[in-house]
């Protein structure tokens, strides 16, 4: 079932999750063992993350180096299935451009389409670690946008090989991001608006934006969208905090500010415990005035502390 039919159709906000596959080497019992305590809340979907490959030299026995291309977390795609089969519940898979050529992402979304899979979340994806700037695969797209048209043309039954005759059309909902305090890369916000109504032009079914801890500038944000003409449902996402660390870890990673009351917050704190409960509250709070703000999905990244979420979404749902 479509992201967006579940809006459709819901009478309330609803609530969907966002995890990240389990690192090689560990077994698919770890991800359920992190889902099992958030399923109780019947999400409408989960949202599966995607980490490109990395490159490591490694040296071999004549002294030289060898490029190697190594995959921390694989297998979004069965990763969703599993999902899918163990609790019934819709996916979307994430889709990004690093480390992808063209044939291959068609690849991925035919395979996506085969499992029944109705939802893609179209991202570019970050820059790899050794990278200091984003550099797309050869072959491969450099921008959100070029992806989302493969995607959309696929879904109109447009293939790479041109030549194909009597083809099948995918029906994948497609979401895109959304930066309620700009995309880092962007010039002002207006040129970062203008993108992504650019994407929703296209086909962008709905929106997902970037983690945030200031509902005002939600609230900004929807604003701006609606005044340009955005008109699909626009989805918060949200994340807990639960270490000092994070007061300077999630701006440089994330390109986002934390407000000043929580800072002061988790500045009075002595442990991780103390600040875990201080974004335990923070969460609430803010999933609370959202719900009232009658957001479409609250959508929660998850990220190794289902607890918290958990904890939060009992109180709101």
């Amino acid at each position: 079932m479509k992201v967006t039919d579940h809006i459709n159709q819901a009478k309330d906000t609803l609530v969907s999750f966002e995890i990240l596959p389990p690192l090689k080497g560990k077994g698919i019992q770890s991800l359920y063992n992190h889902l099992d305590p958030l399923m109780a809340f019947k999400p409408a979907y989960i949202n599966v993350t995607y980490h490109r490959s990395e490159h490591v030299f490694k040296k071999t026995p004549d002294g030289t180096f060898q490029k190697v291309v190594v995959r921390k977390r694989p297998g979004t795609e069965s990763i969703c299935a599993a999902i899918m089969n163990k609790y019934s519940v819709d996916t979307v898979p994430h889709l990004i451009c690093g480390g992808f050529g063209i044939n291959e992402t068609e690849d991925a979304l035919i395979n996506l389409n085969y499992l029944g899979i109705d939802n893609v979340l179209v991202l570019r994806g970050d820059a790899a670690k050794n990278e200091t700037a984003f550099l797309p695969e050869p072959g491969g797209h450099e921008f959100a946008i070029d992806l989302l048209k493969q995607v959309t043309d696929l879904n109109a039954g447009k293939y790479l090989e041109e030549d194909l005759k009597n083809t099948n059309q995918t029906k994948f909902c497609v979401g895109v991001a959304g930066y309620p305090e700009k995309h880092f890369e962007a010039p002002n916000m207006d040129t970062d608006l203008h993108y992504l109504k650019l994407k929703v032009d296209m086909g962008a079914d709905y929106i997902v934006t970037q983690m945030f801890f200031d509902n005002e500038k939600f609230y900004a944000f929807v604003k701006a969208c609606r005044d340009i003409g955005i008109t699909v449902p626009i989805i918060p996402g949200l994340k807990p905090i639960y270490t000092k660390k994070q007061l300077t870890a999630l701006p440089k990673i994330f390109h986002i500010d934390l407000p000043t009351a929580l800072s002061k917050e988790i500045m009075k704190c002595n442990t991780d415990e103390d600040v875990e409960q201080v974004g335990t509250d923070w969460l609430l709070h803010q999933s609370q005035e959202l719900k009232k703000f009658g957001v479409p999905v609250l959508h929660y990244y998850t990220l190794g502390r289902p607890h918290i979420v958990a904890h939060v979404v009992k109180q709101i749902f």
